[in-house]
C-alpha cells in the first residue's frame, strides 16, 4: 500500500536536518498495492505559523522594515470536542454486488504485512519513478540501480535497521527536501487539519474517472470524529452541495467559516455503507493570514489600498477577497499586496489568488518533472475579480507559493514587483506513505514562470528596489509584454 500526497511547496525555507513532525498542504492522496496499483489523491495543505501578530509599518517606510523572523510549526492540533448532531441513517441507492474496499475495515484503513526488505524497495521505487533532481545532478538511473543492488543485497533483521537504510539512500540523492518520515510524523501529517471540523480529505477517481472525497485523517475528538464521521468515509455533500467531482481544496474552502458556526454534511460509511447526514460545529484552527488598510497618497487624492498577507492557508484567497472589495468601497484606486517574509504554504490557494487578477487563458505557472518534455499550464479559467493595478512587495523571505503569486501578476503584466530578489524556492515536493505507516517526502517536479524562468535557486529581481512615484508605474506597466496564451 503507498499513499501519496502532493506538495505543491515546502512549508519550510531551510530544509530540516532530520525530518520534523509534518503536516501536509496543498496536495493529492492515494493508495495502491504495493509499488504498481494506481495512486488515489488527498489534497492537504502545510501552513505557516507565527507567534504573535506584528504591526505592519506605514507604505513610506515599508521597504526599509526589518526582517520577521519566522517560526514554522508543523504539528497535530487537538480540539476540544464541540457540539455536534448527527441525525438519520440513509440506505444508499447502489448496485446488491456493491463490496467494501480491499482496506476499509470497520471505518479503519488496514495495511498488509510486508516484510522490511519490502518497505525498503518501496521507497526506493517511488525514487527510481518520479524524483527531480533539480540540484547537482548526481541521480541517474543506472546509479540507482546500483544502489538498490546494495541496500538489498542481504537480509534486514529489523524495521528500525530498514528505517535506517532508508534515510542513508536518501540522503545520498544530496536533495535537503527528499527525508524519510516516522510512522509518528507520517501520522501527524495524516490528521492536519485545514477544514475547521478535523478531518483531511483525499481524492480518489471512481470507475468513471470522476473524483470522490474520502477522509484520511481524523482529529483525536474533533468535531468531525465527536459527530460520528469515520476514517474512510466518503463525503458527499456540504451544505447541500454536491462535493463529486471537486477538490479536496474546494471542499475544504467550503466546510470554512467562522468559528463555533455550524456546518451540514453528508457522508456515506464505506463503500456501501449508510449515508448519514451530520451538522458539526466549527472550531476553525486556521487564523487569517490578511492584514489591511486604506492610505492616501501624498499630494494625490487618491487613496491606495495596503493588503498584507502572512501565509498562505485555506482562509488566504476568501478574506484576500474581503478585504480588497472592502478597500476598493472606501475608494482604493490601486493596492500594495505585501508578501515580504512569506515563505508560502498552500500552493493551491496562491494559485487560486493569481486567479483573481488574470483574464481567462492567461498562465499562473508550469509544472515540470524529470521529463523536461513533460510540462503542464496552468492558467486562469475566468475573468479577472480586480483589474486595478498592483504593487507586490518582496523581499528574500518571499518564497515558494509567493513567488508563485507574484511571478504570475508580474510576467502577466498586472503588477511591479518592488524591493528584493526573492528566495527561489520552487520545487514540488510528494509525501508518499510507505506499507508500514511511515513515509518518504520526495521531489518530484518544480515550478516555471510564465516567461519561463526556473524559480528554484534563482529568485525573482524586483522591478523597483524602493517605492517608485505612480507615474513609474503606469509608465512600467504600459510598456510590459505579456507572454503568448497557450492551449
Amino acid at each position: 500500500m503507498v499513499r501519496l500526497l502532493l506538495c505543491n511547496s515546502s512549508p519550510s525555507i531551510s530544509p530540516p536536518s532530520t525530518p520534523p513532525p509534518y503536516s501536509p498542504y496543498s496536495p493529492l492522496v492515494q493508495k495502491s498495492n504495493l509499488f504498481r496499483r494506481p495512486l488515489k489523491n488527498l489534497a492537504v495543505s502545510l501552513k505557516t505559523r507565527r507567534s504573535h501578530e506584528i504591526e505592519i509599518p506605514s507604505i513610506a517606510r515599508a521597504l526599509s522594515s526589518a526582517l520577521l523572523s519566522v517560526a514554522l510549526s508543523l504539528g497535530l492540533f487537538y480540539a476540544s470536542p464541540p457540539d455536534a448532531v448527527s441525525t438519520e441513517l440513509v440506505t444508499p441507492q447502489e448496485e446488491l454486488n456493491c463490496r467494501e474496499e480491499d482496506d476499509y475495515v470497520d471505518g479503519s484503513l488496514t495495511a498488509p504485512v510486508v516484510t522490511n526488505e519490502e518497505i525498503v524497495g518501496e521507497a526506493w521505487q517511488i525514487v527510481n519513478d518520479g524524483f527531480l533532481d533539480a540540484g547537482r545532478h548526481r541521480w541517474s538511473s543506472d546509479s540507482w540501480l546500483k544502489k538498490k543492488e546494495d541496500v538489498l543485497g542481504a537480509s534486514i533483521q529489523s524495521r528500525s535497521r530498514a528505517h535506517d537504510i532508508i534515510r542513508r539512500m536518501l540522503a545520498s540523492l544530496g536533495d535537503p527536501y527528499t527525508r524519510f518520515l516516522s510512522p509518528t510524523e507520517f501520522s501527524k501529517m495524516a490528521r492536519y487539519d485545514m477544514t475547521g471540523i478535523g478531518i483531511n480529505l483525499r481524492e480518489i477517481p471512481d470507475d468513471n474517472g470522476v473524483t470522490k472525497l474520502k477522509v484520511l485523517g481524523l482529529i483525536l475528538d474533533g468535531p468531525a470524529q465527536t459527530a460520528g464521521v469515520r476514517q474512510g468515509d466518503e463525503l458527499l455533500s456540504i451544505n447541500g452541495v454536491d462535493v463529486k467531482g471537486k477538490s479536496a481544496f474546494e471542499a475544504s474552502s467550503l466546510l470554512q467559516g467562522p468559528n463555533e458556526t455550524f456546518v451540514n454534511i453528508m457522508v456515506k460509511h464505506g463503500n456501501c455503507g449508510p449515508v448519514q447526514s451530520v451538522r458539526i460545529q466549527r472550531q476553525s484552527i486556521a487564523k487569517s493570514p490578511v492584514f489591511y488598510r486604506l492610505e492616501p497618497v501624498k499630494n494625490s487624492p487618491s487613496s491606495v489600498g495596503y493588503v498584507r498577507l502572512k501565509e498562505f492557508n485555506a482562509l488566504a484567497r476568501k478574506d484576500l477577497v474581503t478585504a480588497m472589495r472592502r478597500l476598493q468601497d472606501m475608494g482604493a484606486s490601486y493596492f500594495v499586496l505585501d508578501l515580504r517574509d512569506n515563505l508560502g504554504g498552500l500552493v493551491q490557494a496562491g494559485i487560486e489568488i493569481a486567479k483573481l487578477f488574470l483574464d481567462k487563458g492567461e498562465t499562473i505557472t508550469y509544472t515540470v518533472g524529470r521529463d523536461p518534455l513533460s510540462v503542464k499550464n496552468i492558467v486562469a479559467e475566468s475573468s479577472p475579480l480586480f483589474s486595478a493595478p498592483v504593487i507586490v512587495l518582496v523581499n528574500n523571505n518571499t518564497a515558494s507559493a509567493s513567488e508563485i503569486v507574484a511571478t504570475a501578476l508580474h510576467d502577466n503584466c498586472r503588477a511591479v514587483l518592488v524591493g528584493e530578489r526573492t528566495y527561489g524556492k520552487g520545487l514540488i515536493q510528494s509525501v508518499f506513505e510507505l506499507n508500514d505507516g511511515s513515509g518518504v517526502v520526495v521531489t518530484i517536479g518544480k515550478y516555471v514562470t510564465p516567461n519561463h524562468m526556473d524559480i528554484n535557486g534563482n529568485g525573482v529581481d524586483p522591478d523597483f528596489r524602493n517605492l517608485p512615484a505612480w507615474n513609474e508605474i503606469t509608465k512600467y506597466l504600459s510598456t510590459c509584454h505579456k507572454p503568448p496564451q497557450k492551449g
